[in-house]
């Protein structure tokens, strides 16, 4: 069981830019472990309710909302995290629980009771949260990142690209998903993630970038082309 507390800032950036600036951080700030040289993926499938309810609230700003989703960084992985992230005004909580891939999988078909053989509240509260309002799988988002940390108060810089859904299959751990952009491949998604406050070298940092602040997610850019469908 993990929680994190803290606020994101979202920008739009070019790839150029982030070229420079990835190259910038390298000597500046922490790299993730996981980065390697062109970064990690992360593949997340994310739960609404049958009526979107998380996905309108979004659209519509309101401000206390949530997100429900299974994060993988690997489909070969033997395990999966259940996450709910919860917005209100400029904060936002993350709790993560790791669960089996075979008890993922158990929740992807909608047996939700496979919660209850957890010993955490937050297991519980999942249980009730996903049968009662009946959540049920949506879409599959993957991208790769690039993640910077720092030492002094553990900020997160992210770099996100190659952002790609589908909702043809919800096969977390398929290794022969067909998936298709959500965001032009020559942009990137820039987050910075930080508790309290901002480093002033992370905050010239920022003021630097040729940048525009985002507001939707990623989550909402995988459900709006189904919806522009209809």
């Amino acid at each position: 069981m993990n929680i994190v507390t803290r606020e994101e800032k979202k920008f739009l950036i070019s790839v150029e830019e982030f070229r420079k600036k990835s190259h910038y951080l390298d000597l500046l700030m922490l790299q993730d472990v996981h980065n390697g040289t062109d970064g990690y993926i992360i593949r997340s499938l994310y739960f609404d309710t049958v009526y979107d309810t998380d996905y309108f609230e979004k659209l519509d700003g309101v401000e206390t909302r949530r997100k429900v989703r299974l994060r993988i960084y690997d489909p070969k992985s033997d395990f999966a995290m259940l996450e709910i992230k919860q917005k209100q005004g400029a904060s936002q909580m993350k709790r993560s629980l790791r669960m089996s891939r075979e008890d993922a999988e158990q929740l992807i078909k909608g047996k939700y009771d496979i919660l209850l053989k957890y010993k955490e509240d937050f297991a519980r509260e999942c249980y009730v949260l996903m049968q009662c309002k009946c959540y049920r799988p949506k879409t599959i988002v993957q991208y790769n990142r690039k993640a910077y940390i720092a030492k002094e108060n553990k900020i997160r810089i992210t770099f996100d690209n190659n952002i790609v859904a589908t909702e043809s299959s919800l096969d977390l751990f398929s290794e022969k998903l067909i998936m298709h952009p959500v965001l032009d491949k020559f942009n990137v998604v820039l987050e910075v993630k930080f508790n309290g406050f901002l480093l002033d070298y992370i905050r010239s940092f920022i003021n630097s970038i040729n940048k525009s602040e985002l507001s939707v997610s990623k989550y909402s850019l995988a459900r709006s082309q189904s919806y522009s469908y209809f």
